[in-house]
């Protein structure tokens, strides 16, 4: 036990050591604040919590889990990628290898598929809490419009995901839903007030092109696993600060 203690000290008093954890545990209000705020992953949080920011019904932990979702989805998003190929002729099979020939392959697939689920689902539940416990009212304003557009990315990325299996489900769910920005009031050729042609406007950026076909999946696949996804990691960081900055979680007065 004690040649135990003497090589845990030795490491703790390594210049390693300091170099990666400036703080050790502290056991002082200044200690406990320093800690905090010199830690990329801990500074997010408030140095002070109010005692009924940890009571569990409080909030729920419906943004934690949202967040925990969203580390999931990337996790498991990245291991289907190695399986994946966003092409017209390949995209099917992908699937199916997917579920009968890869290793797990099917777990993975699911526990992604019912993650995107779950995460539509607690960031619409931590939307309602935010909003029936009015935490958006001032200072948090800002925040609450933050809020909004990662529940639309949220959305968008639940919906992109879904054309990449390629089978008559994708295919006919994508049709829909670009049909209906095509009627779309300025930005669609068939919406109202329409100053787009068929071959320019909202519909055609989307699958880039008039048919659903090869562009179509290729630019979903982008915007699923590229541009949407580091849209969304830029606006929960600015979440999460800004709660800090806002007072912590939002209380009664």
């Amino acid at each position: 036990m004690n040649a135990v203690r003497a090589v845990v000290a030795l490491l703790t008093k390594s210049q390693l050591y300091r170099s990666l954890i400036r703080y050790g545990a502290p056991n002082d209000n200044r200690g406990r604040m320093l800690l905090i705020l010199n830690n990329v992953f801990l500074h997010l949080h408030p140095v002070k919590l109010h005692p009924m920011g940890l009571r569990i019904r409080h909030t729920f932990c419906l943004g934690g889990i949202t967040a925990f979702l969203f580390a999931i989805l990337t996790v498991t998003g990245v291991l289907l990628m190695f399986y994946y190929v966003p092409d017209t002729g390949r995209a099917y099979d992908d699937m199916k290898d997917l579920a009968f020939a890869v290793p797990f392959g099917m777990f993975l697939r699911n526990l992604h598929r019912w993650s995107a689920h779950a995460m539509v689902l607690t960031v619409i539940l931590h939307m309602a809490r935010v909003f029936f416990t009015g935490a958006y009212r001032p200072p948090r304003e800002f925040n609450w419009v933050v809020g909004v557009m990662l529940l639309v990315l949220t959305l968008l990325l639940s919906y992109t995901g879904y054309l990449l299996p390629w089978d008559q489900l994708a295919f006919w769910a994508v049709t829909v839903g670009t049909n209906m920005g095509a009627a779309a009031p300025v930005v669609g050729h068939n919406g109202p007030f329409a100053v787009a042609a068929v071959d320019n406007d909202i519909r055609f950026a989307l699958i880039g092109g008039t048919e659903i076909g090869q562009n179509a999946l290729l630019r979903f696949y982008v915007l699923h696993c590229v541009a949407l996804p580091l849209v969304a990691v830029v606006l929960m960081g600015v979440h999460f600060w800004r709660v800090r900055k806002d007072g912590g979680l939002a209380r009664p007065l």
